[in-house]
């Protein structure tokens, strides 16, 4: 390709725009640290930094498979189903205009899509699956269900032309990931102290700052799916701050009716509900709609995690109740709210009843995709390695054992765990002990 055609001109690319969405693009990566803050202050001590590092390490992995592979093969031309790699390796991904903004932001800003929605599922799986399945779980997943799906809504493909309404991901990112989650904690089996003795949060001002942490990256990744600085950003911008704060409202009262109690956990997770549910309907909704929405979204996902306890079903943080179940809701009351004069389509409310049928039939095939596919690429590293950490593992917690370090040690007299076979110890732990030796006597 010819430089010259790299350039950006004046009439194409939009400074306003283009700034925003740097900004908004930042904003949506600082949401993966705040899952991991959230998440990590929902599990025990002695799993806290796994969890988190669940987060973090897909910052790294999924975020080089994106640029590799996984956005050629959700936004390259291809077919109805799956781009091909055109722009495999960021080939022909350069500083050209993809609407009124740079190509490559616009990749770098799906990229941090891809990313969160991968770390969505670790909070299924928190406290036992081994660190090295997982990450291979989900690059594959990302590759193999993400990609394709997104492709389906967002690069033209079937559900587009079907006409879908998933603003900034309810279907794409919230519903895929949560019918991974319930396959793979249904895969994993249960929590060995599941059901025997209460799983408490080790720390709930953890849970409250991940919760409003998301909430604020959360404005970057419904209004910046304007891919503008426009009126529909200031739209998304606006129901992203309504119809949380109506979840909020509603999982608070709920507390209050069914423990006498109103928890900081439920209000954290009310919040994450909210902005869950808002998401596909974002650029769609009025704002009044948009609190009718969030209000609405928190009695489903509130009874499930209630009820979620008395089953078999361990998944460890309700990814399957907060995110699948709230991205449903989310998808499907876009078919009732959605109106054309705010963008998009007329829904049911608006007279056109065809449009919930397009959002549950478009939902429905995620879910079974998503479940099929996840299910097999479990079953797939099973045969290439061990999912699940041995039984003395899970009941010291993952911290040491895959990562060599605790999240909370006095300072002073902490026991060193010295790798087997000779193997080095961490740099991190290493540099903590003031010499670069690779083990300590």
């Amino acid at each position: 390709m010819d430089p010259s055609e790299l350039t950006p001109t004046a009439s194409a690319i939009d400074g306003a725009d283009t700034a925003w969405m740097i900004a908004a693009c930042a904003m949506v990566l600082l949401m993966t640290p705040a899952l991991a803050f959230f998440y990590g202050g929902l599990v025990r001590s002695k799993n806290a930094l796994n969890t988190m590092m669940m987060s973090f390490a897909a910052l790294g992995t999924v975020g080089v498979t994106w640029a590799l592979f996984g956005y050629s093969l959700a936004f390259a031309p291809g077919n109805a189903w799956i781009g091909d790699l055109s722009f495999a390796f960021l080939n022909g991904v350069g500083l050209e205009a993809n609407g009124s903004i740079p190509h490559l932001l616009f990749m770098a800003f799906q990229g941090t899509f891809a990313i969160l929605t991968a770390a969505l599922i670790s909070g299924a799986i928190a406290e036992r699956m081994r660190f090295g399945a997982y990450l291979l779980f989900i690059n594959l997943w990302m590759l193999l269900v993400y990609a394709p799906v997104c492709h389906w809504v967002w690069g033209n493909g079937w559900l587009a032309k079907l006409g879908a309404l998933d603003f900034a991901g309810g279907t794409v990112v919230h519903v895929n990931a949560g019918a991974a989650a319930v396959v793979a904690a249904l895969v994993l089996g249960p929590r060995r102290d599941y059901a025997r003795q209460a799983l408490l949060p080790h720390n709930v001002p953890f849970v409250l700052l991940g919760a409003g942490l998301l909430w604020f990256g959360w404005f970057g990744f419904n209004a910046g799916s304007a891919l503008a600085a426009d009126e529909t950003a200031v739209l998304a911008f606006v129901n992203t701050l309504l119809a949380p704060a109506a979840a909020l409202l509603a999982w608070m009262l709920l507390d209050r009716m069914t423990t006498g109690k109103t928890t900081a956990v439920g209000a954290a997770t009310g919040i994450v509900v909210g902005l869950v549910a808002i998401t596909p309907a974002a650029g769609f909704v009025g704002p009044a709609m948009a609190m009718v929405l969030g209000f609405a979204a928190a009695f489903p996902s509130y009874y499930a995690i209630m009820r979620r306890p008395k089953t078999r079903l361990d998944d460890s943080l309700d990814v399957t109740a907060a995110h699948g179940l709230g991205g449903l809701t989310g998808a499907l009351l876009t078919g009732v709210f959605a109106a054309a004069v705010w963008g998009g389509a007329d829904g049911l409310l608006s007279g056109n009843a065809r449009q919930l049928l397009v959002q549950a039939a478009a939902a429905g095939a995620v879910i079974v995709y998503s479940g099929a596919v996840s299910w097999g690429l479990l079953e797939l590293i099973r045969r290439a390695m061990p999912l699940r950490v041995d039984s003395r593992q899970e009941g010291t917690g993952l911290d040491v054992p895959f990562h060599g370090e605790e999240a909370y040690t006095s300072g002073e007299g902490a026991i060193l765990v010295i790798p087997p076979s000779g193997k080095p110890l961490p740099a991190a732990v290493r540099g903590a002990l003031g010499r670069p030796a690779d083990s300590v006597a």
